[in-house]
């Protein structure tokens, strides 16, 4: 646009067709914005007014409030459910936001997320993925596959790397991404590096989520990462954080119906007790098969106390040595079980386990640690402990071992909650493989 006096008097005013938008795709550092061609900008305007009809330019309101800074190509554009027909049984838009969201693990659960299968059919969803500097462009690929996918019920992507900005009004945060151990790392160090991700990370979900967040935590060691996260997360409310132990839990199901010669469905009330680590609990004295407690299906008491145990807390480190590879697909399953066993009610009778808050646990575990615990739920994101489980000797002594562990761990990030300098005085190396 040009403007060019004609006359001491007058004014001459053009806008030329070079002006015209083209159709392309601009993209920026982290994100990708449409410019729709439109045929009617592309027109030359001339006039003349006399100097005393010239007035001062009114700006054009331009309304930049809906634009989504951060989304990814299709998703930049705006959708009217209620002028959808088709979708007006849909339900409010959820925000999930997922760190390490250029990972294995990811490259599995996200595609589940958007399908629908964690949060129904009629659950449209945002996915709003963080990844690092180093990622970034996997980040974007992982992107593209989505919009390829064309899940209808895939409302919004959006990529990033800065917590503050992905985890705005965000209703559920799985925290995948973490550090692997590296040859020769002593489990201090990897809580110490892996502490300060979740402490930045709690700090920004404290800032900016949504005071209902639900958040998961995967990236490893799991429990006190959770503790680190929420310590650094003073306005959400402790009991919204977990560490995962569900893929535990699947294993201890798959294990004790093998030996049963039953389908796992027919596996119940089974509880991971402590750490996600060696030190784990598989609790086989509450689980039932069939609805009958396995001590009476299953009368090997020594296969019970040792190879079974000994078998979930290795099953990690096996599935490495078959297949040269963690178990990134098995445990994107467990994520979304976790999900869906928060999100549904949970059948009458069972439970299930997660490394949640033990501030006023029934149990007589220590308090201001995150444990592995029978939990169930009404299906509205909440949970409650379950207070019908039995102990005996032998559970009690290993229940107490790993609590042990989680506190030596809690020790050693004192610096990372807010409670002073940090002592690591660990009990020996108990990390899982692949961890």
């Amino acid at each position: 646009a040009e403007l060019t006096p004609t006359s001491s008097s007058g004014l001459h005013f053009s806008l030329s067709a070079s002006s015209c938008v083209s159709n392309r795709l601009s993209p920026g550092r982290d994100r990708f914005f449409i410019r729709p061609y439109s045929a009617s900008r592309c027109f030359r305007i001339s006039c003349s007014v006399t100097s005393n009809e010239i007035q001062a330019p009114v700006a054009v309101k331009t309304d930049e409030s809906k634009k989504k800074a951060d989304c990814f190509g299709v998703f930049c554009l705006t959708y009217d459910l209620k002028a959808e027909e088709e979708t007006k049984s849909w339900k409010k838009l959820i925000s999930v936001a997922v760190s390490g969201a250029a990972g294995t693990i990811s490259n599995h659960l996200l595609f589940k997320l958007a399908s629908g299968e964690v949060f129904g059919q009629d659950q449209p969803i945002a996915l709003k993925l963080l990844g690092s500097e180093r990622s970034f462009q996997a980040l974007e690929g992982v992107a593209m596959e989505l919009e390829d996918s064309l899940y209808p019920l895939l409302r919004e992507v959006s990529i990033g790397i800065d917590p503050y900005e992905v985890f705005q009004d965000v209703e559920w945060a799985l925290l995948i991404g973490a550090k692997p151990r590296g040859p020769g790392m002593e489990r201090a160090g990897l809580l110490d590096i892996n502490g300060q991700i979740f402490a930045a990370q709690g700090k920004a979900l404290n800032a900016v989520a949504s005071r209902n967040v639900k958040v998961i935590v995967v990236g490893n060691p799991c429990n006190t990462n959770a503790l680190i996260c929420l310590k650094n997360a003073p306005n959400i409310p402790p009991k919204n954080f977990h560490a995962l132990t569900r893929l535990d839990e699947n294993r201890a199901k798959c294990q004790l119906a093998l030996k049963a010669g039953v389908f796992y469905d027919k596996v119940s009330n089974v509880t991971i007790w402590g750490n996600h680590s060696t030190t784990q609990v598989p609790d086989f004295l509450n689980a039932r098969i069939h609805g009958i407690p396995v001590k009476d299906v299953i009368r090997d008491t020594r296969w019970l106390e040792e190879e079974f145990t000994e078998k979930v807390q290795k099953r990690g480190g096996a599935l490495i040595q078959k297949w040269g590879r963690s178990s990134a697909a098995s445990t994107a399953v467990s994520i979304v079980d976790a999900i869906k066993s928060l999100v549904t009610p949970t059948p009458e009778g069972d439970w299930f386990s997660s490394g949640v808050y033990t501030g006023g646990n029934p149990y007589g575990i220590a308090e201001d640690i995150v444990f592995s615990m029978p939990c169930r739920s009404k299906g509205d994101g909440d949970y409650e402990l379950v207070k019908d489980v039995i102990f005996n000797e032998y559970l009690w002594d290993r229940i107490k071992k790993t609590e042990a562990e989680l506190l030596a761990e809690k020790k050693c990030v004192a610096h990372l909650t807010g409670e002073g300098i940090a002592v690591c005085d660990l009990p020996g190396d108990t990390m899982l493989p692949g961890e």
